[in-house]
């Protein structure tokens, strides 16, 4: 029997998809924009030698430069939006690659501004900063001071901006195999019916309870990537020495500074993440052998972990009434954000349902001129759809705040707060539903359950994820070879310090790392288990404290980018140069599975 497929992209209906109109009425525009900024980039050389001359000229040049940089997100965003609603399309491919292409180009041409700006005379750049008419620019300027020690000429400074497209092929060519070219078959569901294996209902598959169809999917799933392995693991090894390259390029000691630097990021806040964690996997461990015992287990294996202990729960929530439970849960934030949020969830912000070709997982993306789009590939039966909604929800609130209150050159939030307003709606969320589902002992305990797995994947796997990231970065760095036997034998023991006895390793769960998109960004991952550690305690603040409490995270909220993340954080409340955030964080993992047992 032929259960439903997959669509084509026309076969969704145009109220379920994103409207990006506000970016581009159509192609042509885009077009029109594409040749007028492509036409405008010689003029940078107008100013080439000319930034010291007056604080007039410089911020005539500064205006080009960020009014042209504006103008070419403008373009990139929509031609990564459209690229993503179907990975086959051509004509939206060509406009990816042609946008950042122009963005290449772009940065070439400005590649003399910044170690000009530089090589200012102290007593005049310091001039120009405190010029009213530069007052925008102040933060800004400041981070680019930083950079001096990193800084080449300007001959070396155009070539490594020339490097950039071809420095991300290691990335695309992994975002195609990934997305288009790689097929998992069909397999039978629950139901008796037949469906294709995807990106989108792998994990609906593992929350199965039927441990035959969840085991069969994890294996027919990882024979994918153990077929093309040796392709995966060469694509990640070049990213990693592509990381390697701009670290000694830009004279940092290692890839991990070179990464952290631009947040302001001690090493030690990594360090403290990664110390903390392996300190208290008990916890973890603890959980582990309950649900091993819970779900009548002699063996749990990977594909037994995302599974519901509370079983007999049919959850089945379509969009709309997950935009109202996430409307309601972030309700402690204020009226103004939750109009906001219910009005952009159901009026053009997300592109809601799965269709052939459409890029994996969910995001939230856009750019100083459009709203915050999210992608998402939503399945009504899963519980995690609806974690995954409020979860990108958050990240868009929060770029709805910042571009309401902050100028176009302050405005990109870093990722490392960025995450923190995500995992922030998370929390409120399960707080919501816990109390929502308080008469009722099974879905509490199915909500708590959740909640439980989401902190271990977040916190735990995310932070094994680091590690990784920080032990392969480190074989480049000693000039080792990293192959996928050495990758696989380094993932394979991380395995086994993170699960301990209370998982058995199958051979398949060694080759993850191989399908983790976000390891082509160098040491990224950490910021979600930092930012669900300061979640839980932000969260905690603005459900008991009130008012003063939601002031200080909406505050925080509409800062975007005008301070360095750790100071912002600071601001609403939580000091992340601690460790005492992430030791909190585990403890209320441990609270959580207390109440678990206890129920059972």
């Amino acid at each position: 029997m032929v259960g439903k497929k997959i669509p084509q992209r026309n076969e969704i209906p145009d109220e379920h998809k994103w409207d990006l109109t506000p970016l581009f009425d159509n192609d042509k525009k885009w077009e029109t924009m594409f040749v007028e900024v492509e036409t405008q980039l010689p003029i940078y050389q107008k100013y080439e030698g000319r930034l010291k001359e007056s604080v007039e000229t410089f911020k005539v040049a500064m205006d080009f430069h960020l009014g042209l940089t504006r103008k070419i997100e403008k373009l990139y965003t929509y031609a990564h939006l459209k690229s993503d609603e179907d990975k086959s399309n051509q004509l939206y491919q060509g406009f990816h690659q042609r946008a950042l292409n122009l963005s290449t180009r772009s940065s070439e041409m400005a590649s003399f501004m910044t170690p000009e700006i530089q090589s200012i005379p102290d007593e005049i750049i310091n001039r120009y900063m405190e010029d009213a008419a530069l007052g925008e620019l102040r933060f800004y300027l400041e981070k680019i001071l930083r950079y001096k020690p990193h800084t080449r000429n300007q001959k070396e400074e155009q070539i490594l901006a020339m490097s950039r497209e071809v420095a991300s092929g290691p990335s695309q060519v992994f975002g195609q195999l990934d997305n288009v070219d790689l097929k998992f078959g069909n397999i039978i569901d629950e139901s008796g019916n037949e469906m294709e294996l995807s990106h989108g209902n792998f994990m609906t598959f593992l929350t199965s309870s039927q441990r035959e169809l969840r085991k069969k999917a994890f294996f027919q799933y990882y024979k994918a990537y153990r077929d093309h392995k040796h392709t995966l693991a060469a694509t990640l090894s070049n990213s990693i020495k592509k990381d390697f390259f701009y670290s000694r390029a830009r004279n940092f000691n290692n890839c991990r500074i070179s990464a952290l630097f631009s947040d302001n990021i001690q090493e030690t806040v990594y360090d403290n993440l990664v110390k903390s964690v392996k300190r208290h996997r008990d916890p973890l461990f603890r959980y582990l052998n309950f649900r091993k015992k819970a779900l009548g287990l002699k063996e749990l294996h990977f594909y037994d972990t995302y599974v519901p202990i509370i079983d007999d729960v049919d959850f089945r929530m379509p969009y709309e009434e997950a935009v109202t439970v996430a409307v309601s849960a972030v309700a402690p934030l204020g009226e103004a954000y939750c109009q906001a949020l219910e009005e952009g969830l159901l009026g053009g912000w997300v592109d809601r349902y799965e269709n052939r070709g459409k890029r994996s997982g969910a995001y939230s993306s856009g750019c100083y001129d459009s709203p915050p789009y999210i992608l998402l590939n939503y399945d009504e039966k899963n519980l995690n759809s609806l974690y995954t909604l409020i979860h990108e929800a958050g990240h868009s609130m929060h770029s709805y705040y910042s571009r309401k209150h902050q100028p176009y050159v302050d405005h990109d939030y870093t990722i490392f707060v960025a995450e923190v307003a995500s995992t922030f709606n998370e929390a409120l969320l399960s707080r919501y539903l816990l109390e929502l589902y308080k008469d009722n002992p099974k879905m509490k305990a199915y909500i708590l359950n959740r909640e439980i797995d989401n902190i271990r994947a977040t916190l735990f796997r995310q932070t094994m994820f680091a590690e990784f990231e920080q032990i392969t970065h480190a074989i480049v760095e000693a000039n080792d070879p990293l192959t996928l036997e050495v990758m696989t034998e380094n993932y394979h023991k991380l395995l086994q310090l993170y699960f301990g006895d209370s998982l058995i390793l199958d051979p398949e769960l060694s080759l993850e790392y191989l399908r983790i998109p976000h390891f082509y960004s160098a040491f990224y991952v950490y910021k979600y288990a930092t930012g669900v550690s300061a979640a839980i305690a932000l969260a905690d603040k603005v459900v008991k404290e009130g008012d003063t409490a939601r002031q200080a995270y909406l505050d925080f909220l509409k800062l975007g980018g005008s301070k360095f993340p750790l100071d912002e954080l600071l601001e609403a409340g939580v000091d992340m140069r601690s460790p005492e955030p992430i030791e909190r964080a585990v403890a209320h993992f441990d609270h959580l599975v207390d109440l678990l047992i206890e129920m059972q």
